[in-house]
């Protein structure tokens, strides 16, 4: 008889059955999870589950009621993507018309995304995707001052009053609104169309509130680098995986 050449040490592990996974997830007891399943309560793929199904975490879409769960050891994901306009970085939004993560591929979007940093609809340019929850805290905490570049073309030179003001910052519908610094690749930004603006915060739509206070409209707005990360060549409407080497570019002290 030949010899299998495969022990059953080298045997790949076989999925968890649900109500295991379930259990190791943090929702209830193996048991109790048991009990769910029973009661028609949980659902994989859409469809409501039997008792000893096995799934695949990484893959399948499991929910209890309404509500989907993920493994507490789910592999850590990052994606750079360089957003077109007119996508809404946002998982459900019923009044968008289309959705970041409809540039993903299929087989990228079985897992649980979010926008790590997002940005309106009107603009384009560098956004991370992750499921990691410790990643996103560091990127959008405003303690942690990630500061961010982007691109902006107006549609007349900026003034000194209006530059001198944007830095300052002002009061705007009950929120302190302020530009940390705007740059011009011809020198002086004063009586330049074309910015380099950066941001260590983000309010909703900042860059364009400030701007539009002082009757500029901004024909262009691109976020080219998230701390030392920069969009580079990625092509529009593209994304790939971001390195590990590469997440500590997303926090240094200074961005040139």
């Amino acid at each position: 008889m030949p010899k299998n050449s495969s022990s059953p040490s080298t045997q790949p592990k076989p999925f968890p059955k649900l109500q295991k996974f379930l259990a190791d997830s943090g929702v209830c007891s193996r048991r109790a999870g048991e009990e769910l399943i029973k009661s028609g309560q949980v659902s994989v793929n859409g469809e409501i589950a039997q008792l000893g199904l096995r799934v695949n975490p990484e893959r399948d879409v499991i929910k209890v009621g309404q509500k989907r769960i993920q493994s507490k050891f789910t592999k850590p994901v990052v994606y750079v993507v360089n957003k077109p306009k007119g996508f809404t970085c946002s998982n459900e939004d019923p009044y968008a018309e289309r959705l970041i993560f409809e540039l993903l591929e299929a087989r990228h979007r079985n897992t649980r995304l979010f926008c790590a940093g997002r940005l309106d609809v009107d603009s384009e340019g560098l956004v991370i995707l992750t499921n990691d929850g410790k990643l996103a805290h560091r990127l959008t905490h405003p303690s942690q001052q990630v500061r961010k570049k982007y691109q902006v073309e107006i549609n007349e030179p900026l003034e000194n009053d209006a530059f001198r003001a944007m830095l300052d910052g002002f009061e705007d519908e009950g929120e302190f609104l302020q530009l940390d610094e705007i740059r011009s690749k011809s020198g002086n930004p004063v009586g330049s169309t074309k910015l380099e603006i950066i941001m260590g915060h983000g309010k909703k739509r900042e860059i364009r509130r400030c701007l539009n206070r002082f009757r500029y409209r901004v024909k262009k707005l691109r976020r080219v680098a998230i701390g030392g990360l920069r969009l580079g060549k990625l092509p529009l409407g593209t994304y790939r995986d971001l390195k590990d080497a590469e997440i500590d570019l997303l926090f240094p002290k200074q961005i040139s």
